[in-house]
């Protein structure tokens, strides 16, 4: 007997109340004591679930679902608990079952939580027997409510005793915040650690909770240098907008300036947030070189710019290029028709560079193509569509650089 139209509907509305969206569902908590475990205001949620959970980031077969991922916030000891009002029985849509969500989470992760709340709380009392892995790198405070929290960033590599297996656990983090993540190859023993931890004073003891880590890879750079590459970083998100980031991402610079087979620090596939935090740090040290002051910036990018800004700030010519741009920005006066002009000229001249390029191969082209193939290359933007383009670029460009500058002047 055919299932009529309204009977589908009804049966799709049905079904739709056991969706949940995956990111709304899951509540990661950092617990630094066994109150924290009932605090809600502690709970934040994934920005990622789609590895785990599929494009849509839903997980089907529950009502009210909650998902509770717990660490302690030193030794990240795990509990993964869920709740739910009500759970589809399989019998009802061809016996297909409610996503098994533990083995979901486990599998990806590669990780073996407690399902037990109780274990998990009596294992607290352990949390200030934690210590930092690897050598304190730098230390530092930030005012916040009317008192200073203290942090310690620390350095380790593959060699770390026990810092592998504590590895193993700090890497789960990155499957909800970061895109496209994958687990690096942990037997490499080219990688280096950075983590960054808060330093409080609990119970009259001192602990450390995780705050946020990166991964840097040390590439080789012929004939007898490195090129290190930073891979991954993370603030988690009850840290963020605290300065943490800009921290870290000094503290790595100096200590990799202070080598001398470094040639230049490179970063891998950075985001938006990513550029914008390496544009502010790389602009901060800059501004005080002899090479970018106010009367050189206004004279254009130079070779003695790149130069110097790799000699002693390990910043690689096309980051250098970027910080100038940002720099004579900052010196620039926006309300000085002329001198916005030259600054906005400046920069696209760079920016048609590619068009540049591609002038001088279709010249080429020219010669060795037959009539008929030259006309079918050459359909693409029209000369006011590239203006229009780079206009574009700028004006995207200006938004982006304002940032820097409103956070330089901040500082």
């Amino acid at each position: 007997m055919a299932v009529g139209i309204a009977e589908i509907s009804i049966m799709r509305t049905s079904l739709e109340q056991y969706v949940t969206s995956a990111n709304d569902a899951i509540h990661i908590k950092l617990v630094k004591t066994p109150s924290d475990i009932d605090d809600d205001s502690k709970n934040f949620h994934p920005e990622f679930t789609h590895q785990l959970f599929g494009q849509s980031e839903n997980i089907f077969g529950y009502k009210n679902l909650k998902i509770q991922l717990y660490y302690s916030a030193g030794l990240l000891n795990l509990y993964l608990g869920k709740t739910c009002s009500e759970k589809l029985d399989p019998t009802r849509l061809d016996n297909i079952p409610a996503d098994d969500i533990a083995k979901v989470i486990i599998e990806k992760l590669g990780v073996h939580p407690t399902d037990s709340l109780d274990k998990f709380r009596s294992e607290l009392s352990k949390e200030d027997s934690f210590t930092p892995f690897g050598d304190l790198l730098h230390s530092y405070s930030v005012h916040k409510n009317g008192e200073d929290t203290q942090f310690e960033i620390y350095k380790c590599d593959t060699t770390t005793p026990g810092f592998i297996k504590y590895h193993e656990r700090l890497q789960t983090f990155l499957w909800w915040f970061i895109d496209a993540v994958s687990y690096i190859n942990i037997d490499d023993d080219r990688w280096i650690f950075y983590v960054v931890y808060e330093r409080s004073v609990i119970n009259g003891k001192p602990q450390h909770s995780v705050v946020g880590y990166c991964t840097v890879y040390k590439y080789y750079a012929y004939p007898t240098k490195i090129r290190p590459r930073i891979s991954q970083m993370l603030i988690l998100p009850p840290y963020q907008r605290q300065g943490h980031g800009a921290q870290l991402l000094e503290a790595i610079y100096i200590d990799h300036r202070q080598n001398p087979t470094v040639l230049d620090i490179t970063v891998e596939d950075p985001s938006e947030e990513f550029i914008c935090l390496r544009d502010y740090v790389d602009c901060k040290v800059c501004m005080h070189l002899a090479s970018f002051s106010t009367e050189c910036l206004q004279e254009g990018f130079t070779e003695d710019m790149a130069q110097e800004a790799q000699v002693k700030l390990k910043i690689n010519q096309k980051q250098a290029r970027r910080v100038y741009e940002i720099l004579r920005l900052r010196v620039t006066d926006e309300s000085n028709a002329n001198q916005f002009k030259e600054y906005r000229l400046d920069i696209k001249k760079r920016l048609n560079i590619p068009y540049q390029r591609e002038k001088s191969d279709m010249e080429k082209m020219k010669k060795a193509l037959k009539p008929e193939e030259l006309a079918a290359t050459m359909a693409g933007q029209s000369l006011q569509e590239r203006h229009n383009n780079l206009e574009k670029m700028f004006q995207e460009l200006l938004v982006d650089y304002r940032k820097v500058v409103e956070r330089l002047a901040r500082s």
